[in-house]
C-alpha cells in the first residue's frame, strides 16, 4: 500500500484550551451515555460539575441544547476530517481508505460516549438539528462510498454504501468495549476489522 505522501502531512494547531463550558458538556455527555438522557436532570448535571443552577443555565438553555451541542460539532469534525483525508490521496484509493479508516477508529477510540449518545438519543432531537445531522452524516458517508467504488469498481453505490454502514458499526463499536485490551492493540484490531469487511482481505 502506498504510504501517505509527506507533502500532504500539516503540523496540527495548537489544542483549543478547554472552556468551562466544554467541561460541563463533557460531564453531561457522559451522564447522558451512562444514564440516558431521561435518567439525568440539570440538577445531576449541576452537581457533577459543580455548578449552581442559574451558572448552568448560563451555558446552556437545558438538556435538549447539550444533546444538539454534542453531536452537531461532532458531526461536522467527521465530515471535515473524512473530507480531509481523501483529498490528501486524489488517485490512491486505498491510501485513502486506510486514513479514512485511521480517522474514524481514532475518533471512536476518543469518543465512546458521543457514540452512545449518538445511537440512543439522536431521536430526543428536535426536527430540524435532526435532520442536520442526518445530513452531515450522509455526505460522510459518501466520502467512504466514493473510495469504495475507485477501489472496487464492481461495486455498485449502494452496494459501496452497505459496506460503509457496516464499517461503521464495527468502528462504532467502542462503547460496548471493555478495558481487557490495551487502547493501541484496540485500534490495530479495529482497523483490521474494518480492512478486512470493506475489502476482503
Amino acid at each position: 500500500m502506498t504510504t501517505v505522501d509527506q507533502r500532504h502531512r500539516t503540523t496540527p494547531p495548537a489544542p483549543r484550551r478547554r472552556s468551562r463550558r466544554d467541561e460541563i458538556l463533557e460531564i453531561a455527555v457522559g451522564l447522558f451515555a451512562a444514564r440516558g438522557y431521561h435518567g439525568v436532570s440539570m440538577d445531576d448535571i449541576g452537581s457533577a460539575a459543580g455548578v449552581t443552577g442559574p451558572a448552568l443555565y448560563h451555558h446552556f438553555a437545558g438538556k435538549e441544547a447539550m444533546l444538539v451541542a454534542a453531536l452537531i460539532p461532532v458531526s461536522e469534525s467527521l465530515l471535515e476530517g473524512g473530507r480531509e483525508r481523501v483529498a490528501r490521496h486524489p488517485s490512491e484509493a486505498e491510501a485513502a481508505l486506510a486514513d479514512l479508516i485511521d480517522f474514524h477508529v481514532d475518533f471512536a477510540l476518543a469518543n465512546p460516549a458521543v457514540i452512545a449518545l449518538h445511537l440512543h438519543e439522536l431521536d430526543r432531537l428536535p426536527e430540524e438539528p435532526r435532520r442536520q445531522i442526518r445530513r452531515l452524516q450522509r455526505l460522510y458517508v459518501e466520502e467512504w462510498v466514493g473510495v469504495l467504488t475507485l477501489l472496487r469498481p464492481e461495486l455498485e453505490p449502494a452496494e459501496a454504501r452497505v459496506l460503509a454502514h457496516a464499517a461503521f458499526g464495527l468502528m462504532n463499536s467502542t462503547p460496548f468495549l471493555g478495558g481487557e485490551v490495551e487502547r493501541r492493540r484496540r485500534a490495530d484490531l479495529l482497523r483490521e476489522a474494518t480492512m478486512h469487511a470493506l475489502t476482503g482481505h
